[in-house]
């Protein structure tokens, strides 16, 4: 699984001009699951994402989590992570999971960042969506359960 992990001051996604899911505070997560994850995959994520350091302390040193600053998590499924843009001019997705496996994996990474204790709000699986955001910081990572 591939993430991309954005600190904002506030995100949502809105789908067919409805807001679908919003949160104020905390992290935008771009989630991709590749075609060999798992539920493993899944958990290592969910736990890495909702346990890293990068909301600032009282000295402006990156040092706290999203729960210990109150924030949320804002998870939007997005494949095109595992576009593969080595050859030629088009992307290629064959890395990407099935739709099936890949919803299941984004649910299961769901369910176990809401068992962290963290509010979590999401996307649609498989809709377009329109997502916006204000970027605090600005601080992006990208994250991987490749390895593990």
């Amino acid at each position: 699984m591939r993430a991309v992990v954005q600190r904002v001051q506030e995100a949502s996604v809105t789908v067919e001009g409805t807001v679908v899911g919003a949160i104020t505070h905390g992290l935008l997560v771009f989630l991709g699951v590749g075609s060999g994850d798992t539920s493993a995959d899944a958990r290592y994520l969910a736990k890495k994402i909702a346990r890293l350091r990068i909301f600032p302390d009282d000295q402006g040193k990156m040092n706290l989590d999203v729960q210990e600053v109150g924030g949320q998590i804002l998870a939007v499924s997005q494949f095109t992570l595992y576009g593969d843009c080595r050859r030629g001019r088009r992307p290629s997705f064959s890395g990407a999971a099935a739709p099936d496996v890949a919803e299941t994996l984004y649910q299961e990474f769901v369910a176990e960042l809401q068992a962290e204790g963290i509010t979590v709000a999401t996307g649609v699986f498989q809709a377009h969506m329109d997502v916006s955001l204000i970027n605090d910081g600005p601080v992006t990572l990208i994250v991987s359960s490749e390895g593990e």
